[in-house]
Parts: structure tokens; C-alpha cells; sequence
């Protein structure tokens, strides 16, 4: 066989191999999730953690200055030697695609949250209004503990490199009930593609080949922390984003500093009256007046933001990154983020929200 299609036909058996994969999670979890990332990541945080920039995004940026090198160097001959060409792009694919997975994404397949923390995933109308209820309860009580005021938004009052440091203290928190959450070496970084990702539509990514997280540090900052506290569990092996936010809440929640908890609480209130807007607008309208104006000036600073970034990039980036998903393991897509008031709701329902 010429040498080269070795690696293209690696990369089919990657694929095949993935396929199987996905019928035994507890494998995953217990080799792989459990054993060998967390050597590997902790090796890449304790080697990367303190670089003050984010050497992942620096890879990526040669990566694809790189790439267009490479393509209109070959431009004249692509019709002449098209098939050398195809081969080896798929070679090089091949090997991104094995580095993605023994670095990171082999968490795509470990065993889900809700049965490793023996949450349920259903609940009634009734469950969500209760629990909506609770949340807009708790986010005014922290909105006005913050402002003093019910009208005033509330202004995040540290660095965004402060607030790396600080979102540890709710992981520390978090992890004496729960040890599989433990987050060591932090490695959390401001996006040198802040703006680029704001374009798109992303609060940050995590970058599976250094295990750094990225974040744009052009966010609104009183949700800043819940952002980072997302891309910090991905950092710590869990892929799915929904299991990622539900985390992210958990850990802001579980912080001592009333604006971290204010981050984890609004964040999630978003997400219910979101829902409740496309179930039942008048039940939505009704909910919306309880929550403090403050909270609202909040929310009109997201929308604010968003929509200065708004074009037609981020519908596109949103269809690719929504297949991406589904084609690792992530049926439910982009709509998977707002599954994590799946877990939310069923965990606090015998707990003190």
C-alpha cells in the first residue's frame, strides 16, 4: 500500500472507532475522562497556565495563516495533482482529528452527568414556574443586596484577571460535595480573537490541543464570571455544553462574592425567561414584572452587545458549530445549552437554591 494513504484511511477508522465508542460510556469515563485526561490536562495547565497570553490562540492563528499559504501556493496545479492534494489534506485532517481526541474530545463520549449524579431530566410546567419563581426570588434578593437599589444594574467591580482567580473559590466550594468538579492549576486566558468571536456569537472556547480557556473579554461583565465558569469545566473534562453550564451555574453559585453568585443566578434567570417567552407569552409577561428593573438594565446591556455584533457571520458560525456538535455525540446541537435547566431544576429541587 503507498504510504500515502495510511493516513486518510486512519482517519476513516477514527471515524468507525467513534462510531462504536459511543455504546460504552463507563469505559470512556473510567479510562480515558478519569484517568488519562486528567494527567494530560493538568500537565498542559501546570506547562501553559502561566503564560500571560494564550498560546493556543497564537497556534491557531499560524495554523491558518499556514493553511492559506499552502493553498495559493498550490492554486495553479489543483486541477493537474488534485487527488496528491485531496490526500493530503485528509492526512493532515487525520492527525488534527487524533490530537483532538486523545487531548480532549474523547469526553464527548464519557457517561453522562445526569446518571453520574443520579439527576433527573424530566419536569412538568409546574416544576419550571416553581423553579422560575425561585430564581427571579433569589436574583432580586442578590441584585438589591449588590445595589441597595431595585432600579440600579449591577457593575462587576473587579479585573477580568481578577475574576480568574476568584471563580476558583466556588470550584473549591463546590468540589467538597461534589470531588469530580475539583478545578487545579488555573489556566484562563483573555481571547487575542475577542472580537472575531464576538462576530460569531462566542463567549470563549476552550482549546482542546493546550487546554487553555479562552475567553472574550469584550463581554458584559456582570456575566463575565458565569462565561468563564463554563469554559472552566470544559477544562476540567466535561464536553457536553449543557453539563458545561449547568457546572458553570453550580460553581458561580457556590462562590462566597455576592457578584459571582449574581452572575450564576441572572444567567440562569435568562435562560427561563427565554423559554417561557416561546412556551407562553402571557406567563412570560407575568414573570417579567416580578424581576427587578436592575436585573432588566442587565440583560438590555447583553442585548446591546450582541446586537452591535450582530450580522450575518453569527447565523453562519451558529450552523457549523451546531452540526459540530451533533456530529460529537451532542444530538440536541446548539440547542443543548439551554438543557442545562434540565439538571438545574431537578437538582435544586431538594436543595436550597
Amino acid at each position: 500500500m503507498k504510504q500515502k494513504y495510511i493516513l486518510p484511511l486512519f482517519l476513516l477508522v477514527q471515524i468507525i472507532f467513534l462510531r462504536i465508542l459511543r455504546y460504552f460510556p463507563d469505559y470512556v469515563e473510567g479510562f480515558y475522562s478519569n484517568n488519562i485526561f486528567l494527567r494530560i490536562s493538568h500537565f498542559l495547565r501546570i506547562g501553559l497556565g502561566k503564560i500571560p497570553f494564550s498560546l493556543g490562540d497564537c497556534i491557531y492563528a499560524f495554523l491558518i495563516l499556514a493553511i492559506i499559504s499552502w493553498f495559493w501556493n498550490i492554486r495553479k496545479t489543483w486541477k493537474i495533482d488534485w487527488k496528491d492534494h485531496v490526500l493530503k489534506i485528509l492526512s493532515k485532517v487525520s492527525v488534527f482529528y487524533f490530537f483532538f481526541h486523545l487531548l480532549w474530545a474523547f469526553n464527548y463520549y464519557r457517561k453522562p452527568l445526569f446518571e453520574k449524579m443520579e439527576i433527573k431530566r424530566e419536569y412538568s410546567d409546574a416544576d419550571f414556574y416553581a423553579f422560575t419563581k425561585r430564581i427571579i426570588s433569589k436574583t432580586n434578593e442578590i441584585q438589591f443586596a449588590i445595589t441597595k437599589n431595585d432600579t440600579s444594574k449591577v457593575v462587576f467591580p473587579y479585573s477580568q484577571e481578577e475574576s480568574f482567580g476568584m471563580i476558583l473559590k466556588g470550584y473549591d466550594n463546590l468540589a467538597q460535595e461534589h470531588p469530580y468538579f475539583k478545578y487545579e492549576i488555573l489556566s484562563v486566558k483573555k481571547s487575542l480573537f475577542s472580537t472575531p468571536l464576538s462576530y460569531m456569537g462566542f463567549g470563549g472556547y476552550l482549546n482542546p490541543f493546550t487546554n487553555e480557556a479562552q475567553i472574550n473579554d469584550l463581554l458584559p461583565m456582570y456575566n463575565f464570571p458565569q462565561t468563564t465558569a463554563h469554559e472552566m469545566a470544559h477544562q476540567i473534562g466535561f464536553a457536553s455544553e449543557s453539563e458545561c453550564n449547568f457546572i458553570g451555574v453550580l460553581a458561580s453559585l457556590k462562590n462566597d462574592n455576592p457578584y459571582f453568585q449574581y452572575a450564576g443566578y441572572s444567567f440562569t434567570l435568562n435562560y427561563c425567561l427565554g423559554i417561557w417567552k416561546f412556551k407562553n407569552e402571557k406567563i412570560f409577561n407575568q414573570l417579567k414584572k416580578s424581576v427587578h428593573p436592575g436585573i432588566l438594565k442587565n440583560y438590555q446591556e447583553s442585548q446591546d452587545f450582541h446586537k452591535k455584533y450582530d450580522t450575518f457571520l453569527d447565523e453562519g458560525f451558529y450552523f457549523l458549530y451546531d452540526n459540530f456538535l451533533k456530529s460529537n455525540n451532542q444530538k440536541d446541537g446548539m440547542d443543548s445549552y439551554s438543557k442545562f435547566l434540565d439538571l438545574t431544576i431537578n437538582y435544586y429541587k431538594t436543595r436550597k437554591l
